[in-house]
């Protein structure tokens, strides 16, 4: 069953990057600007939000049962994609981006809960998992430019193709696990409910502070990777060496995520996520002062801080499962989901806005605010809840 998610997973996560993977040729065929490529890539973050978001008012993850949920929500982010190619302008293609983020919506933080119910114990390694094989998806963009030359249809249906698969298989093979959670009808006030439970809200804000980091590293690491490479002169690596390293990256957070998972059900979930923070942080702190250095020293760098900066994520939903009143498991998840990622879309634009006035040595401290916030109130559910 774990097998079988976390394929459904990155199946059908991966339509997330359909725009990054034919961006050439749509801006050929519409004349498109950089700020509006790069809008093809947000909006389905903004479509993510907006799903999350809906869902979690409307108790979806609690309500419906999670088989239908998540087909219906992947077919229905396959369809969006592959009607991009039908798109008679940029307009049409954002509202189809956007609609893509939103069915989305209805992909991952379902399937965290489901493999919640397989897993009473090794639940950390188990969700683990199911997010390594999203961030394993996430650095396909870095090995995506040898598709740069193909042709922009076959990419669109491939990828829709791949999402259909993804709810064939879990339409076909997955069933709710032996510790399934408590189901109760809608309530308008589940959300309320949620946020009151002074666990799981601390547990929320440890989650937000990893966040507040993450997609920032993510979204910015590699440009940061190049820019370095490009003010070495005559020194500077092959661009080759640059991609690969920015791949190695974000790709190192699939290991981070399992092996993560694995150490966090032996030592505890607190700790584990206390010392992915700490780490993650201070590579934060440490990344300008290497600006321009050694790339072989910064390389390095970046795969541990590629690491340690999302080894510690599913540890926050496994806690959110935990914690949580069992009959609010799923909105929980999905409201922890919907913050987190609005609240990414400030620290991704703060980075460029910095760099500008600054320059890249100045970029990263300010990400470290968001571990250090996290670190001081994962301690405080500690003293709450020492288990």
């Amino acid at each position: 069953m774990l097998l079988l998610l976390a394929l459904a997973e990155l199946l059908g996560m991966s339509l997330w990057f359909t725009a990054s993977a034919v961006a050439p040729q749509l801006q050929a065929l519409w004349g498109l600007g950089s700020q509006q490529v790069a809008w093809l890539t947000t909006i389905v973050q903004l479509g993510f939000v907006a799903g999350t978001a809906v869902a979690a008012v409307l108790n979806l993850a609690d309500v419906v049962p999670a088989r239908p949920y998540f087909t219906v929500s992947v077919l229905g982010a396959a369809l969006a994609n592959a009607l991009l190619l039908a798109a008679p302008g940029f307009q049409a293609a954002l509202l189809l981006r956007f609609l893509t983020g939103f069915f989305l919506a209805g992909v991952y933080p379902p399937a965290m809960k489901m493999i919640a119910t397989w897993f009473a114990t090794a639940r950390g390694l188990a969700i683990g998992t199911i997010v390594g094989a999203l961030t394993l998806g996430k650095a396909t963009p870095y090995l995506m430019r040898a598709l740069e030359g193909a042709a922009m249809r076959p990419v669109v249906l491939t990828a829709s193709a791949a999402a259909v698969l993804a709810g064939l298989l879990v339409a076909w093979g997955y069933r709710d696990g032996p510790s399934a959670f408590a189901r109760r009808p809608f309530s308008w006030r589940l959300v309320s409910v949620v946020l009151r439970h002074r666990p799981t809200r601390l547990a929320l804000g440890g989650y937000l502070g990893h966040m507040w980091e993450l997609y920032a590293v993510w979204t910015w690491l590699p440009v940061f990777l190049t820019a370095s490479a490009l003010a070495q002169g005559a020194a500077a690596p092959p661009r080759s060496w640059v991609d690969l390293v920015a791949f190695g990256a974000i790709g190192a957070g699939a290991l981070g995520c399992v092996l993560g998972g694995w150490a966090a059900d032996r030592v505890g979930r607190a700790p584990w996520v206390n010392l992915c923070m700490a780490v993650s942080g201070a590579c934060c702190l440490s990344a300008g002062s290497l600006f321009a250095g050694p790339f072989w020293l910064l390389a390095l760098l970046a795969g541990v801080w590629g690491f340690f900066v999302v080894a510690d994520s599913a540890q926050f939903s496994a806690m959110i499962t935990e914690v949580t009143p069992s009959h609010a498991v799923g909105t929980a998840l999905t409201l922890q989901t919907s913050l987190g990622f609005l609240l990414t879309m400030f620290t991704i634009q703060a980075v460029p806005a910095i760099v500008q006035r600054a320059g890249w040595p100045w970029a990263f401290p300010l990400l470290a605010l968001g571990p250090g916030v996290g670190i001081g109130v994962i301690r405080r559910l500690q003293r709450l809840a020492p288990s």
